[in-house]
């Protein structure tokens, strides 16, 4: 990492983070990770539209990340800067029934704003362990909601460095899909629009949600959430619980016993680990039924 760099970022950066050979284990929801050469988590769009044209000006790679809840890091880590949307960028306001919220907000605390205001339309986000920016990216969803389904605007970074808003009709929202990876935007927030609720009915279904998540996920141990993308026709842990893998172990990586849906750490699995069971699944279910499972997880360093 040029120190020129790190120096021009330190300088800049002052209300924000800016942290050397960082650990990701400490930001990924696996807990796994080796040290990035740089992780740095502004402070408002300023700074982070400073860090973006200052590594691109230098030919630093970047990498952005929200919580970490659909990442796997590499244990050698990842040799550039990781752009944290986090803390310093997760304000939510919430106006009649507008919700608008930094890409850093996470879901449940989103969700919890909307619940206070008697708003509902966000129950089905209440339980993604995910941030605002990221659910956009992928169109996050579960128990019959989309994001797609709440968006109006997305404020994004643009790939040489404007400010823009789109509507979320020219985002080609489709099933853990939209256009901002192809074009090189960086999610800054949002704005959805809810309806008017029962704040009762709103809390009874989000504890519900909570209730069924509990039942049936591994929510006790480390994980990326769900590991595969539902196959067109499938139900991924369907296909991988008929190929007979649930249980299956690498070292301290694990096809959870409770939902075959879900790689998880027991406790003590490394990056390397993890990283070869989810092939080795991929490989075992596309033999045995001819399905390719493509990861929702994302791999950095690897």
């Amino acid at each position: 990492m040029k120190q020129d760099f790190i120096r021009k970022l330190k300088e800049h950066i002052t209300e924000g983070v800016v942290l050397e050979l960082e650990p990701m284990g400490r930001h990924t929801t696996f807990q796994v990770g080796g040290p990035a050469d740089l992780f740095v988590e502004p402070a408002g769009r300023e700074e982070l539209q400073y860090a973006v044209e200052t590594a691109r000006g230098d030919h630093v790679p970047f990498f952005v990340a929200g919580n970490g809840s659909n990442l796997l890091v590499s244990d050698d880590g990842y040799r550039g800067m990781i752009l944290h949307i986090g803390k310093g960028m997760s304000q939510i306001v919430v106006t009649d029934t507008v919700v608008e919220a930094e890409a850093g907000a996470s879901l449940a605390r989103i969700a919890k704003a909307a619940l206070e205001k008697g708003l509902t339309g966000m129950e089905f986000a209440a339980g993604i362990p995910g941030s605002l920016g990221g659910a956009v990216v992928m169109n996050a969803g579960a128990y019959g909601g989309e994001m797609k389904d709440i968006l109006t605007e997305v404020d994004v970074l643009t790939a040489d460095g404007r400010f823009l808003t789109i509507a979320a009709c020219d985002l080609d929202l489709s099933y853990r899909h939209s256009c901002i990876p192809h074009k090189d935007y960086i999610v800054l927030g949002a704005r959805m629009l809810l309806d008017r609720g029962d704040p009762e009915k709103i809390r009874a279904r989000m504890n519900e949600l909570a209730l069924l998540r509990r039942q049936k996920q591994p929510l006790e141990y480390p994980s990326a959430g769900s590991t595969f993308k539902r196959p067109e026709g499938y139900f991924a842990g369907k296909l991988v619980q008929d190929a007979g893998l649930k249980g299956y172990t690498v070292g301290d990586a694990q096809v959870s016993e409770k939902h075959s849906g879900f790689v998880i750490n027991r406790g003590h699995a490394d990056a390397a680990e993890i990283y070869f069971l989810i092939q080795q699944v991929q490989k075992k279910v596309n033999k045995k039924f001819g399905v390719m499972l493509e990861p929702e997880v994302r791999f950095i360093g690897f």
